[in-house]
């Protein structure tokens, strides 16, 4: 990669957060940070045990993971995403570092278009201008009227909580089936809806059981509270996922043996994603009626571990405003300059320090 290729990537985000986490730091009581969304919930003992019974591992993993994650997985995506019993499985290392790697292992480059959307997860950007790919955001991907290569689907959106139909989806499924297109969806949030109910894009009433060019992103960090694990899964059209594991392997990706096992767990259980779900929910109804009388609108906010949330004003006056409350949030025009007047408020904060947010924002009133 050159140093020009480096030099397009944009400065990283949370470093502008920085000036404001000292004023909220200043607070009387300590600052509450809703900005990041850093799971705080403990992980499930069941993963921890299964983990701890996996830890004498000598040898090396594979690249393509251990047999029993794959049956797992493709069970729960039956189950839970609707998908067919057919798909390509491959484990990473947590679902960022597939998000920025994904066009490279694509073989994409310098003569290929990456779509993302217009308020959008900061890596989808990255990862195409680190690849030297043209990244161009639209939520009409169809209406370009220049060739695309791949295009990066976000449902439940993060920042905004939106969640794409089933037409729209099978509406871009079959465009970009037609037209060559790799459609990479990530879903990290998928088992958080709220006011919509996400539909995957393996689900087969979107593909019809064709799942050529179709990939998924899924995470155990925020459904399980396994950010710490490091451990993400790409599932969808087996031939291409038979090639990017075969580039992953010369690359040395592998996930730790007994971090999979520790997922195998996760994946067999639905209890404890139960317990977290209403645990969010919780949060996020006592933010969301506090925010709203502060005189913030929420808008989408349908799923997901945020609430995208306007004053109608510059992002960084309701940033600044909040942290002299001792509340640290995202500006939204991290994600986009369409999102120059929102902010993104998380969920994953303790029940202890959401209400003192609560508490500072009705005094606040």
């Amino acid at each position: 990669m050159t140093g020009d290729r480096w030099a397009q990537l944009p400065d990283f985000p949370w470093d502008a957060l920085v000036p404001f986490a000292e004023i909220a730091l200043k607070y009387s009581d300590e600052m509450i940070d809703l900005s990041v969304g850093t799971p705080v919930d403990s992980t499930p003992l069941l993963v921890q045990q299964a983990l701890a019974q996996a830890s004498d591992a000598p040898g090396y993993p594979t690249t393509a993971g251990i047999a029993q994650l794959s049956a797992t997985f493709i069970d729960w995506a039956r189950t839970t995403l609707g998908a067919p019993g057919t798909i390509g499985v491959l484990p990473s290392i947590g679902s960022k570092e597939l998000v920025a790697a994904l066009p490279n292992l694509l073989g994409l480059g310098i003569h290929d278009r990456l779509v993302i959307p217009e308020v959008a997860y900061p890596t989808y950007q990255v990862g195409g201008l680190a690849a030297g790919l043209e990244v161009v955001a639209t939520d009409s991907p169809e209406l370009l009227s220049t060739p695309v290569s791949m295009v990066w689907l976000n449902s439940p959106s993060n920042p905004t909580g939106e969640v794409l139909s089933l037409a729209r989806l099978q509406d871009l499924v079959s465009w970009g089936q037609l037209h060559d297109v790799v459609i990479a969806s990530d879903e990290c949030y998928f088992e958080l809806g709220w006011e919509a109910e996400p539909v995957s894009i393996l689900d087969q009433r979107v593909n019809g059981g064709n799942l050529t060019g179709l990939l998924a992103v899924h995470s155990l960090s925020k459904r399980s509270n396994m950010a710490g694990y490091r451990f993400g899964t790409l599932a969808g059209d087996p031939e291409l996922v038979r090639r990017i594991l075969g580039i992953r392997k010369h690359l040395g990706m592998m996930v730790p043996t007994f971090v999979q096992y520790g997922a195998v767990a996760a994946y067999q259980d639905v209890q404890h994603v139960r317990e977290q779900k209403e645990r969010y929910r919780a949060r996020r109804a006592a933010l969301k009626g506090a925010l709203s009388a502060f005189g913030f609108e929420i808008c989408h906010s349908q799923a997901g571990l945020y609430l995208w949330a306007t004053q109608n004003k510059d992002c960084w006056e309701s940033v600044a405003g909040l942290a002299e409350l001792g509340i640290l949030v995202t500006p939204g025009v991290f994600y986009g300059e369409k999102a120059q007047k929102f902010v993104r408020v998380a969920l994953t904060a303790s029940d202890l320090a959401v209400a003192q947010a609560v508490s500072r924002l009705t005094a606040g009133v």
